[in-house]
């Protein structure tokens, strides 16, 4: 009985440690407010505007979704065959295909006079 009370004690150790640990849920969030403090300070302040904008906006949150990734998700833990990752890129074809239609749409959507 102790044996498999033994078995049992690892386990659960194991399925903890694929959580994450305090430090890096703090440095998770601190990456985050940083990634959001980035564009908010720099288009509030007039200091990049226009296309410039629209690039700082668009590479602070690719990198804010990794973040979220990385340390929220623990997509860096899974183990194989990898279903997380292989649903969160059907996901990502999904919403890049419905927003990507949507812009061309509403670009190209010329109604006759």
């Amino acid at each position: 009985m102790a044996q498999h009370h033994d078995t049992h004690a690892s386990h659960g150790a194991d399925a903890h440690e694929s959580h994450g640990s305090l430090k890096s849920y703090v440095l998770g969030f601190v990456l985050s407010l940083i990634l959001t403090a980035i564009p908010l300070i720099l288009v509030l302040n007039d200091i990049v505007t226009g296309s410039a904008a629209d690039v700082v906006l668009l590479v602070t949150a690719v990198l804010q979704f990794v973040v979220q990734l990385f340390f929220f998700m623990h997509l860096k833990e899974e183990k194989k065959p990898r279903y997380n990752l292989m649903t969160l890129l059907l996901g990502l074809v999904i919403v890049v295909t419905i927003v990507a239609g949507s812009i061309w749409i509403m670009k190209y959507n010329m109604v006759a006079h």
